[in-house]
């Protein structure tokens, strides 16, 4: 069925040529008309197109009849003879002949520029001619078929381009386009049809197409014997549906049951994939699905769907099936049909456009639990194979819906680790697809709940694969690296190998991520790492500390892990807290090696205790530190040596080692190890060395004299070896305080037995009063020459930092340290709180007893300030008077 084909039979051809009869001299006066009655027609024959399109200026219609024939002619040939005519001038003309008052120029005229609005640039001269309305005029039902073939085909072209569907609506071309669907001249229906398809691709000819009542006619044009149009009227359906008004209609005039027939003929197999994509739009609504699962024709879907052989119709069903379930009520619907047995059998497929769009259809059917639950076993286990893929979008699509399958859903959890999904999980991470690897991270995270898995995942590394998504320049890459690593090391080994694959540095700069998400999750992952001294200490040296300090200053940035993240850095490093903010909780357990360096002022570097150490004497505050850790005069270190069997058949390393590790323990022993040592050593149940010997003599062969003597020094050459490696790997440790060390052993044994926990905070302050100096007078504490002390001990040392067990006479912020670190020793709660001009003081919290008349009632414990100075013991109360002064010059 091909357009003009009628209007060409109807046209005179002479060989290519423009013949044209003419009668030259014509004039309107009368008295020329005598001049020229008995002149005899000119025959006019021309080959050149310029001079035909002279003619469109004749004023004689058989001239301007024949010129636009040959014109159209001429341009039908091909897309060049278009572009020669435009140069030549033939549209402009053309454009005014559509509106000529004679019937056969006007249909000719018509005829040509429909055959030349197939060119682009001729169309863009067209709409700036504004020819549009003069074609729609030419739609009025008096004209004849071929102008309206014509005008239609001129429409169809021109409504390519969205200024042209703009044109055709404003001057009202939708309503004679409706009208001549019902033309019965096929030509005219194709052309129709075609345009209204590609107008309705705007909102507004959507809406006028089922104003003007264009349902019905289009309905009809599905039963045409012409494939072309049947295929052109599904299209147009598929986008009608796209507008909810549209699709109630449509429901009205019982499209579905015109759609299911067609996908019920083999026959109309080629127009299968197109009805499929207009029923996938109306599943849209839930009134639709609800009548299709009561007529049945919802399950002939979803079979056709299954079933079909075409790789296209079972991607389009999984899309419809996607779009459907949008809506809760009909994912219901879905669920009861058993949808997800037909998604898991189209994933079975080798077609990528299949499983892309079954695996969208899984993510959208798991927002409800039921059919999550249901995936598991047809689904599941034939998604994981998909992370191998090769197809990129394929890889994308099934991590994707395995986020949704695994969020809360711990058995699908375990599913996916049992398809074994965690190794190509932890590959994806390094994925060239941003989305492949952000939902790869995702379902990790899911995974990550379970405390088997994690193990799994940390065995299989991906600790060190996390470390280049979290240098991704993608925002949700970077986010979901972060979230992974705040979800996987929740153990120090983990934390290890992330510290240990240069993890830490790219998280540390995401800290400064202006996203919200991101800088949020870089917190959360910051805080887990912290957990251990190593890396708290290491994420400082990184910046990480500086980074939080900026962060908790801001109110648009700070928040609540940023907050968190901040104070388990410092909980690992509580020298540098109590410097940075200037108190530690009654949690925060001071241990052998803590330092008070004083307030760190703004921009000053916090110095490690070895670089404090290393520092000449100056006239700074000293440095306080607490070491009761007893001075190791041997380790008890184990060296593996590879060993070398020598002459006597004895391996050297393990005499030497052997004999090392007695060495050792030897001299490390504790008083009650070595009491009892002799009574071991006259155990009977050790027979003695003489023994052995003789009950091996008869079957081992002794040495000579001289190998003895060789194994001998070869033992000793080990031992020296193994003390020099010693001597280089020796780790560097603080001062000792034998002080302190006694101080841990009285309290431990006089104050520990205490019964009630008030009695043991009086009896430990005026414990630590009497080893700081004693009970100072208020009036005279400027008498208190505690400076000079201090100032003796830094030449005694020669150091700035002074060991807190050789200060007899300490102030405040000495004796509230020193009562920290005692009472934590013996599992006082307390915390310890810098104030100025040298002021420190301590923090308990204790239960009153109850009143003698009432039994059983429990008090909420109070908080007490404890006097280390003018009344040791003293417990004031928090916010009172005497507490006020206490804490306040």
């Amino acid at each position: 069925m091909g357009t003009g084909t009628k209007t060409g039979n109807r046209r005179k051809k002479s060989g290519g040529l423009l013949v044209c009869n003419s009668r030259m001299g014509k004039k309107i006066k009368k008295d020329s008309d005598l001049l020229t009655r008995d002149f005899e027609p000119l025959l006019i024959e021309s080959r050149n197109a310029a001079t035909v399109v002279l003619m469109l200026s004749s004023p004689e219609e058989e001239i301007l009849t024949r010129a636009c024939d040959a014109i159209y002619r001429f341009a039908d040939k091909g897309d060049e003879n278009k572009t020669i005519l435009l140069g030549l001038g033939a549209v402009e003309p053309l454009a005014k002949l559509i509106s000529h008052e004679d019937k056969i120029v006007r249909r000719n005229a018509c005829v040509a520029c429909g055959i030349m609005a197939f060119n682009s640039d001729v169309r863009k001269l067209l709409r700036k001619l504004n020819v549009v309305p003069a074609i729609i005029d030419r739609l009025e039902p008096e004209e004849d078929t071929v102008i309206h073939e014509y005008a239609t085909l001129f429409l169809s072209s021109m409504a390519i381009e969205y200024t042209s569907k703009i044109q055709i609506f404003e001057n009202g071309g939708i309503e004679p386009l409706v009208r001549l669907l019902n033309n019965s001249d096929p030509d005219v229906q194709k052309n129709c049809v075609e345009s209204i398809n590609l107008l309705v691709q705007d909102f507004r000819s959507r809406a006028a197409v089922c104003e003007l009542n264009g349902i019905p006619p289009l309905l009809e044009l599905l039963k045409s014997e012409y494939p072309v149009i049947q295929l052109l009227g599904l299209k147009t359906f598929a986008t009608l549906t796209k507008n909810a008004d549209c699709r109630v209609k449509l429901r009205d005039y019982q499209l579905l049951d015109f759609l299911m027939e067609i996908l019920e003929t083999k026959e109309l197999n080629d127009l299968h994939i197109d009805a499929l994509s207009v029923v996938m739009n109306c599943l849209e609504d839930e009134d639709t699905v609800q009548q299709l699962g009561e007529t049945g024709n919802l399950e002939k879907l979803l079979s056709f769907a299954e079933f079909s052989p075409v790789p296209e119709i079972q991607k389009i069903a999984a899309k419809a099936i996607a779009k459907a379930a949008q809506n809760s009520e009909n994912r219901k619907i879905l669920h009861e049909k058993e949808v997800e047995r037909v998604l898991g059998s189209l994933l079975l497929g080798d077609n990528s456009g299949v499983k892309i769009a079954a695996c969208q259809a899984v993510s959208v059917m798991c927002a409800t639990f039921t059919s999550k639950e249901a995936f598991r076993k047809p689904v599941i286990p034939r998604i994981v194979p998909l992370l191998s893929s090769e197809d990129g979008e394929v890889k994308e699509a099934a991590t994707f819906a395995l986020t949704k399958l695994t969020t809360e859903s711990p058995r699908n959890v375990n599913a996916v680790a049992e398809a074994e999904g965690i190794e190509p999980l932890i590959r994806l991470l390094s994925d060239q697809r941003d989305g492949a690897v952000a939902n790869a991270a995702t379902v990790l995270i899911n995974m990550a709940s379970q405390e088997v898995l994690r193990l799994s995942m940390q065995t299989l590394g991906i600790m060190p694969a996390i470390v280049g998504p979290l240098q991704s320049t993608n925002d949700l890459v970077q986010s979901k690296a972060a979230l992974t690593v705040a979800a996987v090391a929740c153990d120090i080994n983990a934390r290890n190998e992330l510290r240990n694959a240069g993890g830490l540095g790219p998280l540390v700069k995401l800290l400064n991520s202006m996203n919200d998400e991101i800088r949020r999750n870089a917190c959360w992952a910051v805080m887990v790492c912290a957990n251990d001294e190593s890396n708290a200490s290491e994420l400082s040296t990184l910046g990480a500390l500086d980074i939080l300090q900026e962060i908790n200053q801001s109110r648009s940035r700070k928040n609540y892990f940023s907050e968190a993240a901040m104070n388990k850095l410092l909980d690992s490093n509580l020298s540098l807290k109590y410097s940075l903010v200037g108190y530690l909780l009654s949690c925060n357990i001071i241990y052998d090696g803590f330092y008070d360096c004083g307030k760190k002022r703004p921009g000053e570097k916090h110095l490690s205790l070895k670089e404090l150490l290393e520092q000449e004497i100056n006239h700074h505050r000293a440095v306080l530190l607490i070491n009761a850790k007893p001075l190791e005069q041997v380790p008890t270190v184990m060296f593996t040596v590879e060993e070398r069997p020598d002459t006597s058949g004895r391996s050297t390393s393990a005499v030497s080692k052997s004999s090392y590790k007695d060495k050792a323990s030897t001299a490390v022993s504790s008083p009650a190890e070595e009491k009892q040592e002799p009574s071991s050593r006259r155990s009977p149940a050790s027979p003695p060395k003489g023994t052995a010997k003789e009950k091996s003599s008869s079957k081992v062969k002794w040495k000579s004299k001289k190998e003895e003597e060789k194994a001998k020094e070869e033992e000793e050459q080990m031992t020296k070896m193994q003390t020099e490696v010693f001597i280089e790997k020796e780790v560097w440790s603080p001062p000792s305080d034998s002080a302190l060390q006694d101080y841990v052993v009285i309290v431990t044994t006089n104050i520990l037995p205490l019964h009630h926990i008030k009695d043991q905070v009086v009896t430990l302050a005026q414990f630590v009063a009497e080893q700081m100096g004693g009970p100072i007078e208020q009036d005279k504490l400027q008498d208190f020459s505690w400076e000079i002390h201090i100032s003796e001990l830094k030449l005694e040392l020669q150091s700035n930092v002074i060991p807190i067990g050789k200060i007899k006479k300490g102030i405040f912020f000495h004796r509230a340290l020193l009562f920290k670190a005692l009472a934590d020793r013996i599992g006082i709660s307390c915390s310890l709180v810098r104030g100025h001009y040298n002021r420190s003081w301590n923090i308990v919290k204790l239960v009153d007893d109850s009143p003698n008349e009432v039994t059983g009632l429990l008090l909420p414990p109070k908080a007490y300030v404890v006097d280390l100075m003018f009344k040791p013991g003293r417990l004031m109360e928090q916010h009172s008077v005497d507490a006020d002064r206490y804490q306040h010059i």
